[in-house]
């Protein structure tokens, strides 16, 4: 099997265990500790990754990005399979920060396999979007599958369980064909990289931007399913269906949206109206109750996901105008978004719900990601 053919399945399956058990993360925990400290659960995980990632690099030197796939997709599986098992409290938190934890790297590894792949630039574009068409399908499929397991009680035991199979197919693909071997350069300190991208207030723009659509991409998937079946009463098997159509502009909108940005619109507006569409939405879903039509939820979902579809699109083509192969210090920087938006999206999600509702959580995230983020685009330089 081709190489890239083999990545982008994994990628799949890497998507299917990552969205079924993001979902379910924060009622699950709920069941056994306030919902107000839930996410200091997933930001001590983040915490551990945010230390680890810098010697990321160093450790793909030594060992290989493709032996160290297998290892954390197997600690993966086991921490979902420790979570099956109905583990009390404490072990329940620890391994639901652990499984948080390594999915940062399990990407980043998963991305510089990809990129060993590519020996001519004019593919990129190709390979990259076969890449991230296998993790959009599968996306779109979790919402269905966590529907269906969960239609007749909250056994979440089966989603953990659901999502440690999916990565059965995962580690025999990367065990059974030897990929291309990485070669990771040395980074400079990071501390320099980001003073470099401070300095030039593009780059600087488009990557603060980056992180406001990490930290929707936390906090949308963990406390919207948690409000709407635990606040408003609403069945798995209602917001599976629902997740479903709301996940579809992601894959409708991203490559359409992508020839406009180079033909006709440009980035910076693009992203402007993402950003806005995305802040409204999700500020608006803390303004629904138990007599919401479902039907008005599901269009507030849609359009949310429309917004993050836009700002994820030109935010990539933005950057990557901006930079080639060889700036992997700010490359790596934009690929370290993710832990850190892991950290600091549900500590703040936290504070909020200590001290207010899930209306203040909607309201001021929300708010935050149109104001910070429509500020952001407007700075960056449009190349149309």
């Amino acid at each position: 099997m081709n190489p890239r053919v083999v990545i982008s399945v994994g990628n799949f399956f890497f998507s299917l265990f990552s969205t079924v058990t993001l979902y379910i993360l924060l009622p699950y925990l709920s069941s056994f500790m306030p919902a107000a400290y839930t996410g200091l659960v997933i930001a001590g995980g983040a915490f551990v990754a945010c230390m680890i990632f810098p010697f990321l690099p160093r450790f793909v030197s030594r060992y290989g990005a493709q032996q160290l796939a297998l290892v954390f997709a197997l600690l993966e599986m086991l921490a979902l399979v420790a979570l099956a098992a109905s583990p009390g409290a404490f072990a329940g938190a620890f391994f639901v920060a652990v499984t948080m934890a390594l999915q940062p790297f399990l990407a980043y590894e998963l991305d510089l396999l990809l990129e060993a792949t590519v020996a001519e630039e004019g593919i990129t574009g190709r390979v990259r979007a076969i890449f991230l068409t296998a993790w959009n399908a599968a996306a779109l499929a979790a919402p269905l599958l966590i529907g269906a397991l969960l239609a007749d009680s909250d056994a979440y035991g089966r989603v953990f369980l659901a999502g440690a199979g999916a990565l059965v197919p995962f580690v025999v693909l990367f065990a059974a064909r030897r990929l291309p071997r990485v070669e990771t350069p040395q980074l400079s300190r990071m501390g320099d990289t980001l003073r470099c991208i401070l300095k030039d207030r593009d780059l600087a723009a488009v990557t603060f931007g980056h992180l406001l659509l990490y930290l929707f991409f936390v906090w949308a998937p963990l406390y919207v399913p948690a409000y709407l079946h635990i606040e408003l009463g609403i069945p798995w098997s209602d917001i599976g269906w629902m997740f479903f159509v709301m996940l579809l502009p992601y894959v409708l909108l991203q490559y359409p949206s992508g020839v406009l940005a180079d033909r006709y619109i440009g980035d910076k507006e693009m992203m402007f109206a993402g950003f806005i569409l995305a802040g409204v939405s999700l500020a608006a879903i803390g303004l629904f109750s138990s007599a919401t039509p479902l039907v008005v939820i599901v269009c507030a979902l849609v359009a949310s996901r429309v917004g993050a579809a836009l700002i994820e699109s030109m935010t990539e083509i933005h950057f990557f105008r901006r930079v080639s192969e060889k700036d992997i210090n700010s490359i790596s920087v934009f690929r370290g978004i993710w832990p850190l938006a892991n950290l600091i999206a549900p500590i703040v999600g936290s504070v909020i719900l200590i001290f207010g509702s899930y209306q203040a959580l909607f309201a001021i995230t929300g708010g935050l990601i149109a104001v910070a983020g429509g500020a952001a685009a407007l700075l960056i330089r449009d190349f149309r």
